[in-house]
């Protein structure tokens, strides 16, 4: 591409490539389109479920149809909705296909491509209209209460082209940064935004660039780190976006580089992320080789760069000190917070770190304004939030919705009700350092200060929904291994803290429990909480803490009657024969420790005593005939 020399040419390089999504910027045609677009979804989790073989083996149809003149096969970022991935949609008719094949290829290009006849299989059922076969997302459930910023290029652009980010509006943000806006300006406009860290703790962006700002250079230099360590299980918002996107984060980092007078930035990025990794390096070479990044950008003088440094998976590294500490080639510990980052980070200069999200945001509201901004979410909470859906939901994936956006909305609308008609019993929000919400708080609005009413928190976005079929204690019992594992050790309430609070779990889950480890339980996680040396540490016990706010019975179910009321902990159930057992002797065969006898075509019968109800004979048995009680 052609360097850019000036907010000018930028503009017009702008203006120039917005051909470029005429065809996805259509919503449906009434007739035959003269060129079609099919962009197949290239982010991990469609690509993981063969999507980059179906859009090979659309490529080929195309060719051997030899209708490369009326239509191409794109790669683009995550559409969002994983849960029917792989993903395709065809422009201008804006027809999304779902659950795909290689094998669907051939009709996708005979019949739609060629003959303009939708292939009506390969649409999406929709639930709420008696699961009729719907073409456009419009018409689902998952997106008809999505407001997209920060995936705004999402499902839209080739993540490896800048041209066709610059085609929706890419770099014009640090255009006008750089021509229109002193520095701060610049900051002025992101603290009037109300944008607030989406990493978790919900800091204020513009305040925390201020900060930044206004401390002066160590050795000549100030830093911006973008924390891209995405570590909570289940969260994949920060992935998709990189993916899907990567120069949208870029831009960002130079923009707050400008606010606060850093000229070299940082991306701590894990590196279990290798597509990641891979479309990060393309951007960044690609908008160094335009004039985006490096030297004298847009002929404004003001220089930046930009690195990629990489995590080895320590969950404590996602902690804002460690996350230095490991870019300087020390041990991921964090530090105790005596000085902010803004004063002394990175190297001890001024440092504005943000995560991966929350720099999303930033393009979008310098080039529409901040005003444009806060007419999205709370008086408390602006603009969206990224949520990851997973867990016991019908249509899991990635979702942006504007804060305030209920968990009822969310749970029983975008993500379509709970598997298998099961009743829903609770969100687990903000991965192992979030805490539990109930039914009865299901009509919570998605923000900060109503999250925290209720013992919850944001969290850097993972949404784990949970049935009747789980067990709170289970549950808290599992994020806290996580913690114990990830533990950096350096303090003591921490390291040993969290190993005792997942002995007293482990004990309740395993039936040994008395009402005495109910109150240690909560007597220690509270202490772990209050004494802990890092934000990472003071929330590992958030998940015991809330489930026995919302869920106390159950813990007392288990350690008074020593019975699971979700019957999940093995260790105080029996595994019962029924009287629907036809004798056909596949579980006995598959037990392995013998404890299973019966004669052919009579009731076979468990010895509890021997029995170590491992729940392979409930899986081999054809009737269901063998149950837990």
């Amino acid at each position: 591409m052609k360097r850019i020399n000036s907010y000018t040419e930028l503009k017009a390089a702008v203006e120039g490539y917005k051909p470029l999504l005429d065809l996805r910027k259509k919503d449906g045609v009434d007739s035959v389109p003269a060129k079609r677009e099919i962009l197949v979804c290239g982010d991990t989790g469609c690509a993981s479920s063969g999507s980059i073989k179906v859009l090979e083996a659309l490529q080929d149809e195309i060719k051997k149809a030899g209708l490369e003149d009326v239509a191409k096969v794109e790669l683009t970022g995550c559409f969002g909705f994983c849960a029917v991935g792989p993903i395709v949609k065809v422009y201008p008719d804006n027809v999304f296909y779902v659950h795909l094949s290689p094998e669907d290829a051939k009709e996708i290009v005979e019949s739609h491509i060629k003959n303009n006849v939708v292939v009506e299989r390969l649409l999406f059922e929709e639930p709420s209209l008696d699961n009729l076969r719907v073409n456009n997302e419009k018409d689902m459930s998952f997106y008809k209460k999505q407001e997209k910023i920060a995936l705004r290029n999402l499902g839209v652009i080739h993540p490896e082209r800048l041209e066709e980010y610059l085609a929706n509006d890419g770099y014009l943000g640090l255009g006008k940064a750089l021509n229109e806006m002193t520095p701060e300006q610049v900051v002025d406009e992101v603290k009037t935004s109300g944008l607030r860290g989406r990493g978790g703790a919900g800091f204020p962006t513009g305040v925390k660039w201020e900060a930044s700002a206004k401390n002066p250079p160590v050795n000549g230099r100030k830093f911006v780190v973008c924390n891209a360590d995405e570590g909570d299980p289940g969260a994949f918002m920060d992935r998709s976006l990189l993916e899907g996107d990567p120069h949208n984060v870029l831009e960002a980092m130079a923009i707050c580089g400008y606010a606060i007078g850093s000229d070299i930035g940082y991306i701590y990025i894990r590196a279990e992320y290798p597509r990641v990794i891979e479309r990060l390096k393309i951007a960044i070479a690609a908008a160094e080789e335009a004039g985006l990044l490096g030297e004298n950008i847009m002929g404004s003088g003001f220089n930046f760069k930009l690195e990629l440094k990489y995590g080895a998976g320590a969950f404590v590294c996602g902690e804002g000190t460690a996350l230095m500490h490991s870019i300087e080639g020390k041990r991921g510990e964090p530090r105790m917070k005596t000085f902010s980052s803004s004063k002394h980070g990175l190297w001890n200069a001024p440092t504005c770190l943000n995560n991966v999200e929350t720099f999303g945001n930033v393009p979008a509201i310098i080039t529409k304004g901040s005003d444009w901004f806060t007419s999205y979410g709370t008086e408390d909470s602006k603009g969206t939030k990224v949520f990851a859906l997973g867990g016991k939901i019908n249509n899991v994936g990635l979702v942006e919705v504007p804060m305030g956006t209920t968990l009822r909305e969310i749970v029983y609308e975008i993500g379509g009700g709970i598997l298998h008609d099961k009743e829903f019993k609770a969100v687990q929000t903000g991965g192992p350092s979030g805490g539990c919400i109930s039914t009865k708080d299901l009509d919570t609005p998605i923000d900060y200060k109503s999250l925290a009413s209720i013992g919850s928190m944001m969290g850097s976005g993972g949404m784990l929904v949970l049935d009747e079929t789980d067990c709170m204690v289970e549950i808290a019992r599992f994020f806290l291994d996580f913690s114990v594992e990830e533990s950096c050790g350096k303090c003591t309430p921490c390291r040993i803290g969290t190993k005792r609070l997942y002995e007293l779990l482990n004990k309740i889950c395993e039936g040994k429990g008395c009402e005495q480890d109910l109150v240690d339980l909560k007597d220690l996680a509270l202490t772990v909480k209050n004494t802990a040396l890092c934000g990472l540490g003071k929330c590992a016990p958030n998940p015991v803490l809330s489930t026995m706010d919302c869920f106390y019975d159950e813990y007392v179910a288990h350690v008074k009657d020593h019975k699971c009321p979700a019957g999940k902990c093995s260790s105080m159930l029996d595994f019962v024969i029924t009287d629907d057992c036809i004798g056909c002797g596949l579980c006995s065969k598959n037990c392995p420790v013998d404890a299973i006898s019966g004669e052919k075509k009579e009731k076979h019968i468990i010895d509890t005593a021997v029995c170590i109800k491992c729940g392979t004979c409930i899986e081999k048995c054809k009737k269901g005939a063998i149950v837990k009680r």
